[in-house]
């Protein structure tokens, strides 16, 4: 057993291992501090949980704007700079937060932090699609796994270290960040100009109308024309709209779910248990996501459906049966085995269909995405307030059918695999 794992490990290069490795340990120190929020703002800031549910809000808007500015700033600075600069001031808003008593320092720091985190996510799943692009399509799952897990450890460690201090928890946290981020700057340095395809050409654009001929790791000589980039609807906009019903529909979790599990008079453990539950079924439900691959979704575009459909009979079957503890859980497996299929499938359908360009689309739907975490609480937080939970899930489950149309369109428009050639960059230097 032990040298099957290790000749599986094999088949990967040694450096994306060690990448995704470094990207672990960055998720889970993340993760000590996303669910503490609300307590930190309502304890140690002394203000509401209206307020609190306001800085949420803010800080998933300045990541719409950042992933939608990291798209585009990826081709004038390039992933090195882009990255660890992002990953640098991430560290900086982190050590504000853990250090401030002043409310509008706070939330000055709470809008850098998700503006500049948005920044990073388009440029590092590109990096990770270009640089070794012959294994991308489970070095992402890989990725979406080590991180998912690394949610987990860093959610149940985080509230252990809050127990003893916010300003600690902050600090870790920071320090992760940053220390993610010296692990860039000197892993980068040699590799972010290279590809790991033997026949790569130089970064310049030989032939335009041919993606796969440019080096997509550094685009200093060209930029790309936006306009015929958004004109292309077909490749973008379905996938990027079905991404920001998912999140509404999953959004249900946190502000649904979470208060009608207090209401009930359950310790909240038992909602902290769901998301341990959500961790385990992504770590140890790969085979089965990988038999349905195989067996019901050969295809990315139909993975991206397959998925949907899982979240659609998810949230369908908790809004008749929710009643019991039970209930609940098994509506979880469902919707994370939805969530596995679907969340690593998005980067990979973007770095195989539009090659260079990938950057630029993967913000643009990054951003549709941080519009469904911004829309979600907002929306089930007022309607479980005036009409409790039933109302709750009935939105969800609609958001969740939403989504499943919107994949389907997009399967059904993107059904052969090939890169998408009726685009082109505009061959002006950056400095003009």
């Amino acid at each position: 057993m032990k040298n099957t794992k290790l000749d599986l490990l094999k088949k990967y290069p040694r450096d994306a291992l060690l990448f995704i490795a470094a990207s672990f340990v960055n998720s889970t120190g993340k993760a000590i501090m996303w669910p503490l929020t609300t307590l930190y703002v309502h304890n140690i800031m002394g203000k509401s949980y209206g307020e609190a549910g306001l800085i949420v809000l803010y800080q998933a808007l300045c990541s719409v704007i950042g992933e939608i500015v990291g798209g585009n700033l990826y081709y004038r600075l390039g992933p090195k700079l882009l990255i660890t600069g992002s990953f640098i001031l991430s560290a900086a808003a982190l050590y504000g937060i853990a250090f401030t008593d002043s409310w509008p320092a706070y939330i000055l720091c709470v809008c850098l932090l998700g503006f500049v985190n948005g920044i990073a996510l388009p440029s590092l799943n590109a990096y990770v699609g270009f640089r070794w692009k012959e294994h991308r399509r489970t070095l992402y799952n890989l990725m979406y796994v080590c991180n998912n897990f690394g949610l987990s450890i860093g959610a149940m460690v985080g509230g252990l270290i809050a127990s003893i201090s916010f300003t600690l928890t902050y600090t870790f946290t920071g320090t992760t960040t940053l220390l993610f981020a010296i692990f860039l700057l000197f892993f980068m340095r040699v590799r972010a100009g290279t590809s790991s395809h033997p026949h790569s050409i130089p970064n310049t654009v030989k032939n335009p109308n041919i993606i796969e001929e440019s080096n997509p790791l550094i685009m200093e000589e060209a930029h790309l024309d936006r306009k015929s980039l958004l004109k292309n609807m077909s490749i973008y906009l379905f996938i990027s709209l079905g991404a920001m019903f998912f999140w509404i529909s999953f959004s249900l979790w946190s502000t649904g779910i979470a208060p009608y599990i207090d209401e009930k008079g359950m310790d909240l453990k038992f909602y902290s248990l769901l998301w341990t539950i959500n961790g385990f079924v992504i770590l140890f439900g790969q085979p089965f996501t990988a038999w349905m691959k195989s067996r019901f979704a050969q295809t990315i575009v139909r993975q991206m459906f397959v998925s949907a459909i899982f979240s659609a009979i998810a949230f369908t079957f908790i809004l008749f049966f929710h009643d019991q503890y039970i209930y609940l859980v098994l509506g979880m497996i469902l919707a994370t085995i939805g969530e596995m299929m679907l969340l690593p499938t998005i980067p990979t359908f973007f770095s195989e269909r539009t090659g260079p360009y990938a950057p630029f689309y993967m913000g643009l739907s990054g951003g549709f995405a941080n519009v469904g975490r911004m829309i979600g609480p907002l929306m089930f937080g007022n309607v479980y307030d005036l009409w409790g939970i039933v109302p709750v899930i009935f939105l969800g489950t609609m958001s969740s059918f939403a989504a499943l149309a919107m994949f389907y369109i997009h399967s059904n428009l993107n059904k052969k695999e090939e890169p998408v050639h009726t685009i082109s960059l505009r061959p002006e230097t950056l400095g003009k």
